[in-house]
């Protein structure tokens, strides 16, 4: 059956898509997996090439920018830090990738001198460090999803 025409169970999972080679609910709330489910449906039948090659895209690009974003950091560049978490904030989102999404979301406003709920927040040293902590959660909750996605692949090439 064409992926467009893939049956969908009461989980938002496709029938087709063997979520539970890896087990995909590992992510619990880490993804949004109705979104997630739609980079799946572009693949052919019994096949995970191009929604594989969408997320391994997806980790080098944010690998690349967490380290921007160190960087950034370390010089104190508040417009530059928003920018990045700009950045990755839509390739997360694209993805369904929400804490890494929330997260982005965070330094992108923090970088423009922004509380979470977009009230100014004038101190450049509380955004610094607020931009610190969130970095660090942002790694962990990335390296979270990167290790199940890479697992959960892994799982698919290996009954293709």
């Amino acid at each position: 059956m064409p992926a467009a025409e893939v049956a969908n169970s009461d989980d938002g999972s496709r029938d087709d898509a063997p979520s539970d080679v890896v087990g995909l609910e590992d992510l619990g709330d880490a993804v949004d997996m109705a979104t997630f489910n739609q980079i799946l449906e572009m693949d052919e039948p019994g096949e995970c090439e191009f929604s594989q090659s969408i997320v391994e895209g997806f980790f080098e690009q944010a690998e690349e920018t967490i380290t921007s974003m160190k960087e950034e950091l370390e010089n104190k560049e508040l417009e530059k830090l928003s920018s990045l978490g700009h950045f990755l904030k839509g390739s997360s989102a694209t993805l369904g990738l929400v804490k890494v999404r929330d997260n982005c979301e965070k330094i992108q406003r923090f970088g423009k001198k922004e509380k979470e709920d977009g009230s100014p927040l004038p101190d450049e040293k509380v955004c610094l460090e607020k931009i610190g902590e969130t970095l660090k959660t942002l790694e962990t909750d990335y390296a979270d999803v990167e290790q199940v996605l890479k697992q959960y692949f892994e799982g698919r090439a290996a009954t293709d």
